[in-house]
Parts: C-alpha cells; structure tokens; sequence
C-alpha cells in the first residue's frame, strides 16, 4: 500500500483556533469527493488552545498537490492564513504502510 500521509499542526493566533479549525472543517467537505482524498481529520489540542491539527491520507502526493488549485480550497486558505501566528509549520509528510480504515 502506498498512499501519502500529512501530519501537521498549525498555530492559531490568541483565541482563533476554533473559527481556523471551523475553516478547515469546510475544506474538509469540499475535498468529501476529491480525486484521490480518503482522510481529512482537524482536531485540536486540549493542551495547547491556539493549536489545530490536520491529519490527511491521500492517494499520491500528485492528488494532494492538485486539491491545492482547487479555487474554492484556495480561497478558505486566504480566509485560514490570518487566522494563523506566523507562517505555518511545515508538516510530517508520511508513507502509509496500512492499518483500519485505509483501503
């Protein structure tokens, strides 16, 4: 099985971590039928309250490049990027061996 896996998390400014992950959850609909997307998780952290979590499991790299030009996708990152204290963290990029609920 070779699908492509991101872990990241993304740091909020004071108090906008829930509207951020509420951004994020509408990404998440919109990629409900994306070319190759089989995860897309936004969690947040009870410990750290400025910080929300992006798991997603794609395909390939190549279907989650492409979902990034995706003009609907591209405008919740605008509305996201002001949201965010300082630019985002670059994320663990991940080789999915296999496990529950991944085909």
């Amino acid at each position: 099985m070779n699908k492509y896996a991101l872990h990241g998390k993304l740091k909020a400014k004071e108090g906008m971590a829930l509207k951020l992950a509420e951004i994020l959850l509408k990404a998440a609909t919109l990629l409900e039928n994306a070319k190759g997307c089989n995860l897309y998780l936004v969690s947040t952290d009870p410990g750290d309250l400025n910080s929300v979590w992006i798991t997603e499991v794609w395909d390939s790299k190549l279907d989650h490049q492409n979902s990034l030009k995706n003009k609907e996708i591209k405008a919740l990152i605008g509305r996201a990027m002001p949201l965010l204290d300082g630019l985002p963290e670059k994320g663990q990029e991940l080789e999915v061996f296999g496990g529950k609920g991944i085909n």
